[in-house]
């Protein structure tokens, strides 16, 4: 709401308040500009919009007379003549916005068809019945004057209606709070089953490693198996000493060693191996290659399937020993 007056002397107030008897009549809280004279206006998309109107330019064309409404720069032109424009800035309002009348807002809730509106039409209309009867209508003074002026009694219909409006968005509020905490607790729930479920992962997570540990160490033991049941391949004819460049050139020409990684494991053996059995430490043989533990054990799994070595047995500390098959 917004309320501007440039006047020392305010202007007086109404019998009713002017906040109070819009929101009775529209259902909401709107926007205000009060000139130094006194007169309300509000923006006509605030008035309609709340009183359910579809387009606003439509509402105004239809029920709202030519001299009911302009735009918020000529009204501030009429009142504050050449500084009009920094009178109103800052109060969030575009100057081309079309301003209502509180006569023309009244017209709007009488065409409006919201039930909400239906307690101050029909105080509107026994206004206009008791004129039509008594020749006037006024208000009782209030029992209590608190203020300079003479205080009134609200109507019965208005007070009823902003009970109503008050209580109705007050259900609106509690409604609003419940859905709010109902949001928040299906997204602790959401979280927690979240959670619960990185856990469950974790564990399988942990159980598959543990699963291809095992796997690995039965490979390694079918591997031994095979190696011991292969049979000894016939004494060949006695030639010239082996030298570990002929071993290499051997398995490469009839392609045992089939990838660089196995190659590089193989280079490092083959010295040790012409000469005759020879421990061999994975991490040892890693550091001088540059792979992997992992990738070293594979390499030496691969030389013995494709029969350059064999496992002949296992050092005191447990270290597989190679040899020549």
């Amino acid at each position: 709401m917004y309320e501007h007056n440039d006047r020392t002397r305010l202007p007086e107030r109404g019998a009713i308040d002017i906040d109070d008897f819009v929101f009775a009549a529209t259902g909401a809280r709107v926007r205000r500009l009060t000139t130094p004279d006194g007169e309300h206006w509000f923006p006509a998309v605030d008035v309609a919009t709340r009183l359910g109107y579809v387009n606003t330019r439509q509402a105004l064309l239809h029920h709202v007379p030519r001299d009911g409404h302009q735009s918020l720069e000529d009204l501030a032109r009429s009142v504050y003549s050449g500084d009009a424009l920094r009178r109103i800035a800052g109060h969030g309002l575009k100057k081309s916005m079309r301003m209502v009348s509180l006569r023309s807002l009244i017209t709007l809730v009488n065409a409006c068809t919201k039930p909400e509106c239906a307690p101050f039409k029909a105080w509107v209309s026994e206004v206009i019945v008791t004129i039509q009867r008594d020749g006037t209508y006024s208000l009782d003074p209030a029992p209590l004057q608190t203020a300079p002026g003479t205080s009134y009694v609200m109507p019965a219909q208005v007070a009823d209606a902003i009970v109503r409006l008050e209580e109705r968005n007050l259900r609106a509020d509690e409604a609003l709070a419940a859905a709010q905490a109902e949001h928040l607790a299906e997204l602790r729930r959401a979280n927690d089953e979240r959670s619960k479920v990185s856990e469950q992962l974790g564990a399988l997570t942990h159980q598959v490693t543990g699963v291809h540990h095992v796997l690995t160490r039965i490979a390694d033991a079918l591997d031994q198996i095979a190696d011991r049941m292969r049979p000894a391949p016939p004494p060949e004819p006695r030639r010239a000493p082996l030298t570990p460049q002929h071993l290499l050139a051997t398995w490469r020409d009839r392609n045992l060693v089939v990838t660089e990684d196995v190659h590089a494991v193989a280079a490092h053996l083959a010295p040790a191996l012409v000469h005759g059995p020879v421990a061999c430490r994975l991490e040892d043989v890693a550091a001088r290659t540059g792979l992997t533990r992992d990738r070293v054990h594979d390499c030496v799994r691969m030389l013995i399937k494709r029969g350059c070595v064999r496992q002949s047995g296992s050092a005191a500390d447990g270290v597989p020993v190679y040899s020549l098959p």
